[in-house]
């Protein structure tokens, strides 16, 4: 599946301009909160800390207009605490990301 992170990509450029090293900050440290918040799901054993991790990685998807990202932080609103399928959904699209900044 090809991924299209231009929501993403737009919304780092509004904020840094012409500033690469600014906009590679700025995914660096998206990508640290939403991996900091992907930690905190996993370790997640009970509904009000699951609710709390998913609900800040759903917040910083929507700040970053990162709509897959939002959209599988929603998949873990709407689950059990460790639900195994919405941590690989999650992780998925944060690899996509990784890729992404690589290229």
């Amino acid at each position: 599946m090809a991924y299209d992170n231009g929501a993403l990509d737009a919304t780092l450029a509004a904020a840094a301009g012409e500033n690469a090293a600014l906009m590679r900050e700025l995914r660096g440290a998206f990508l640290d909160s939403a991996a900091r918040q992907l930690d905190l799901l996993k370790r997640a054993r009970c509904d009000g800390n699951w609710n709390v991790a998913a609900m800040r990685l759903k917040g910083l998807a929507a700040s970053f207009h990162a709509d897959e990202l939002q959209a599988a932080a929603e998949h873990a609103l709407n689950s059990a605490p460790g639900e195994p399928f919405v941590i690989r959904e999650i992780e998925a699209v944060l690899a996509r990301f990784n890729r992404s900044m690589k290229r």
